[in-house]
């Protein structure tokens, strides 16, 4: 826990770092195709706010980002997995476009779970240190999700579907030193029935993973890849002490 007083810090490298790195146009670039949409969801107990560094790279890099748009993140009450189905189809419709979903903890959850509901929404799903393989119990913040949401913790029927793989390319970004969140609870096994799954290990904080140089760098590359053309990640030769 003490290790989250990083964060920080890390949020003001990738602030500083980004008209550098913009001028050096050293990121992933979106794959020539249609403006491709990407819905990020927030963490527990956070808000849009929290992912708008991330949002606003994602935008510079010219991709169409949309929020959540549903204030603070008090875990999946009444009415809020509804609505971002119908914020995901909505999107898709306009533009006949599968999205791409980015989750920062446990709005990762909710992105996971929104592939499976429809999976022809979804492009891929990408999630920052997000607890889908264990038991909430393995994270320090699940008194919080019960006090926030109102809600006791899953029972093992729930637990072992929401740890079941996505239907799309899916990316876990994990650190071994998260202070919030176990790191094999972020860590997603083979699936028979889809190949395009990956765990990407960085060095990062729990609160601030989204905000993370590293981080972005593998969302910019995940979400450069053409569609139907997945391939597993390759860190940068001159950048490769940055993951694990």
């Amino acid at each position: 826990m003490a290790l989250e007083a990083r964060a920080p810090w890390e949020w003001g490298v990738a602030l500083a770092a980004w008209p550098m790195l913009k001028m050096m146009g050293s990121w992933p670039r979106p794959a020539p195709e249609a403006t491709q949409h990407v819905i990020v969801y927030p963490g527990l107990a956070a808000g849009d706010a929290s992912t708008q560094p991330l949002r606003a790279f994602l935008k510079d890099l010219g991709y169409e980002v949309h929020g959540w748009y549903q204030g603070m993140n008090r875990g999946p009450r009444k009415g809020v997995l509804a609505r971002m189905q119908e914020q995901l189809e909505a999107v898709h419709k306009d533009t006949q476009l599968p999205v791409s979903l980015i989750g920062w903890s446990l709005g990762g959850v909710y992105a996971r779970e929104m592939s499976k509901l429809a999976p022809k929404a979804v492009r891929n799903v990408i999630t920052l240190g997000t607890p889908f393989a264990q038991s909430p119990r393995s994270t320090n913040a699940w008194r919080v999700y019960s006090m926030l949401s109102g809600e006791t913790l899953p029972d093992e029927v729930m637990l072992r579907a929401i740890a079941e793989a996505p239907p799309v390319p899916f990316t876990s970004l994990y650190s071994k030193t998260d202070g919030v969140v176990a790191w094999p609870a972020s860590i997603q096994k083979p699936d028979a029935k889809n190949s395009a799954i990956e765990n990407i290990e960085i060095f990062a904080s729990h609160l601030g993973i989204g905000a993370n140089p590293a981080a972005w760098y593998v969302i910019a590359d995940r979400l450069a890849q053409p569609a139907g053309t997945w391939r597993a990640f390759t860190p940068p030769m001159a950048a490769r002490f940055l993951f694990g």
